[in-house]
């Protein structure tokens, strides 16, 4: 599946340039007015704030930032703020809060300022646009697979995706200011804003390396600082994250398929077999089932997909199921289809803006096709993970990024939380990240999924204490795994919300 392992990961050996100063030293505070957000959404309140485009002139040109609280329902007992990332990059803080701050207040016994932003580029806050419309949108994607998985597809995608560096930098100022680095200098504004001497954060997903930077870049200014579903901050930010990519999806995939044979579920037994008989004949041949067209690249994002929770387990074994059928010719039932969010939301300009902005990735085709040969070998998931990387091949990154180095202490020790089968941040990086973050303390998780935080009570538990009372789990410690997702007797515990990493 690849040429030479040497030139595949020399192309991925890319150095990035350490940031200016932290915060941009003249930056004023700004002043938050919250009101209510809305009848539709009872006990919240929402805000937006200006902030600096570029904080190596902080009183010039701003960009906002949209925010939404959950006030503390314990005002004698409150702490502080709370602040959240969901992940992505290109998730919506905001909608985070609105959603989850009702459970997490709760959680935290109402002693918190639940508090969502939407980062820069993003959501409500001055969003990157890279497309007039939604149907432009959609045109986009026409013509090119999810990722190539035939090798004449691979020259086209790559130049569809690296058209979109010029589209997106045309006229939007924001484009050239989406760095990690940028969100966390408007985050620590922030953090004064709301009158906190530290800061409280909970950050999943990329928000884990959101919250690595932050601790890099303030190391003075933590309370308590949560990191979980961790990608390490060294291999993300210097653009190797395929190393972890090309292994991790699978080792949980291993994990969906064994527990599928144990528990007797539909797409066994010999599910393992299954899969491998199900991908060749959909590499060789597509497969139509209840009036849609599953190609290669759909069922291989499909499986990605269903990593992130195993409450998704047993409908992706389902579809596996009737698509293996569907190939041998006997007869199926139909599908369900998903379908498109009505508006144009910018999740994916966004995720681009922020990645580009923060790794500089290869500029060259054949760097992409070495990489890809080599994610291949790794398992069938890595070039899915790979290849939309080539947004950024014609993509200026943000002079003010921070590429490290990622070794600090922080005046409070950090919480890094990972799951043992995490397929898409995996506990590789959670292990990276307690080491190069000194004085911080490891909770593992022995289950599956991405992230813990909601998913298991021993982990919610010991994230809940520390950020309520500074108190860290034993070293060592390890939650145990919940129960097999395909027992029907089982209800398997349904995380805080669904992180996404793309």
């Amino acid at each position: 599946m690849r040429f030479t392992v040497l030139a595949a990961a020399a192309a991925l050996m890319i150095t990035g340039t350490p940031a200016v100063q932290a915060s941009g030293g003249g930056a004023q505070v700004p002043k938050i007015d919250w009101a209510a957000c809305g009848p539709e959404h009872p006990g919240f309140e929402c805000a937006s704030v200006k902030v600096p485009l570029d904080y190596d002139n902080p009183r010039g040109a701003k960009t906002t930032v949209a925010l939404a609280r959950k006030p503390a329902t314990d005002k004698a007992g409150r702490i502080g703020s709370l602040f959240l990332n969901p992940g992505g990059p290109g998730g919506s803080g905001v909608d985070f809060a609105l959603g989850a701050g009702n459970r997490l207040s709760a959680n935290l016994q109402g002693r918190f300022d639940i508090v969502g932003f939407d980062p820069r580029g993003i959501g409500k806050s001055d969003p990157l646009h890279c497309f007039k419309s939604e149907e432009d949108l959609g045109k986009f994607f026409e013509g090119v697979p999810g990722f190539p998985y035939q090798a004449a597809q691979e020259r086209p995608y790559f130049d569809r995706y690296r058209s979109l560096g010029p589209e997106c930098n045309d006229d939007q100022p924001i484009a050239r200011h989406m760095s990690t680095a940028d969100v966390a200098r408007d985050m620590d504004l922030l953090r004064r804003a709301v009158g906190d001497r530290k800061i409280s954060y909970l950050g999943f997903s990329y928000g884990s390396f959101l919250g690595a930077t932050y601790a890099n870049l303030f190391p003075n200014n933590i309370r308590a600082l949560v990191i979980d579903g961790v990608l390490n901050p060294a291999l993300w930010s210097s653009g190797q994250q395929i190393k972890s990519d090309r292994i991790a999806t699978k080792e949980e995939f291993r994990e969906f398929l064994r527990n599928c044979d144990e528990a007797q579920c539909v797409f066994g037994p010999q599910s393992e077999k299954r899969w491998d008989a199900l991908l060749k004949s959909v590499r060789a041949k597509p497969i139509e089932l209840g009036g849609e067209v599953f190609t290669y690249d759909a069922v291989i994002n499909s499986a990605i997909g269903a990593m992130y929770s195993p409450s998704d387990w047993p409908d992706a074994a389902a579809l596996f199921d009737q698509l293996s059928d569907a190939a041998a010719g006997l007869p199926a039932t139909s599908v369900s289809s998903v379908t498109a969010e009505p508006d144009y939301a910018n999740g994916f300009d966004a995720y681009n803006g922020n990645v580009c902005a923060d790794i500089e990735f290869p500029r060259d085709f054949n760097s992409y096709r070495a990489t890809s040969r080599y994610a291949a070998a790794g398992s069938e998931f890595g070039p899915a993970w790979w290849w939309g990387n080539a947004a950024c091949a014609n993509w200026p990154t943000n002079p003010d990024r921070y590429a490290g180095p990622w070794r600090t202490r922080t005046n409070a020790p950090v919480l890094v939380v990972g799951n043992y089968f995490d397929g898409v941040t995996d506990f590789r990086g959670a292990q990276a990240a307690n080491r190069q973050l000194a004085g911080s303390r490891l909770l593992a998780y022995a289950g599956w999924g991405h992230t813990a935080y909601g998913a298991s009570k021993c982990a919610t538990d010991h994230t809940n204490a520390y950020l309520l009372a500074g108190t860290l789990p034993p070293v060592g410690t390890v939650c145990p795994a919940n129960p097999n997702p395909f027992l029907p007797s089982v209800a398997s515990a349904e995380p805080l919300f669904k992180p996404s990493r793309r």
